[in-house]
C-alpha cells in the first residue's frame, strides 16, 4: 500500500511541474519583454542630446504658441459616440467568422438563431441609448 501512494505523489508533482511549466514560460517571456522596454528606453535616456531652452519647455500644440490655460471641457458626447462606434465595429467583426461557420453544413439553423440571439443584444442596447437621448447631437 506505501507504494501506491508513493506512485500517486510522485504523478502528481509530474502534473504539477508541467502545469508550472506552461506558467514559467509566460512569467519568462514577460520579463523578457519588460526587460527588452527597460533597455529601450535607458539607452534612450543615455544617447539623447540634453539641451533644454526655454522655448523647448513651452506647451507644443501644432506650432501655435499656446494661450490660456491648458484646461478645457469637452463634451460627453464625444465618448458616447466613440464607445458606441467601437461596441459596433467590433460587433461587426463578430460576423465574419459566423458567416463561415454558417456556410459549413450542419450549422445552419443553429447558428443563424444565434446571430439573430446577438443582433438582438445589439439592437436592445442601441434602443437603450436611443431612449436616453444619447443619439441626439443637440
Amino acid at each position: 500500500m506505501p507504494d501506491a501512494t508513493v506512485r500517486t505523489s510522485g504523478a502528481s508533482v509530474q502534473l504539477a511541474a508541467d502545469y508550472y511549466h506552461g506558467y514559467s514560460v509566460v512569467g519568462l517571456l514577460a520579463v523578457i519583454g519588460v526587460l527588452f522596454v527597460a533597455v529601450a528606453f535607458g539607452a534612450g535616456r543615455l544617447l539623447r542630446p540634453v539641451a533644454p531652452t526655454p522655448e523647448k519647455l513651452l506647451t507644443y500644440e501644432c506650432g501655435v504658441d499656446p494661450v490660456g490655460e491648458g484646461w478645457a471641457h469637452t463634451q460627453v458626447r464625444y465618448y458616447v459616440y466613440a464607445f458606441l462606434y467601437v461596441i459596433f465595429a467590433v460587433d461587426s467583426v463578430f460576423l465574419f467568422p459566423w458567416a463561415t461557420v454558417f456556410a459549413a453544413p450542419g450549422f445552419g439553423a443553429a447558428t443563424l438563431v444565434e446571430m439573430f440571439v446577438f443582433l438582438g443584444f445589439l439592437a436592445v442596447g442601441l434602443l437603450y441609448a436611443w431612449k436616453k437621448g444619447v443619439l441626439e447631437w443637440t
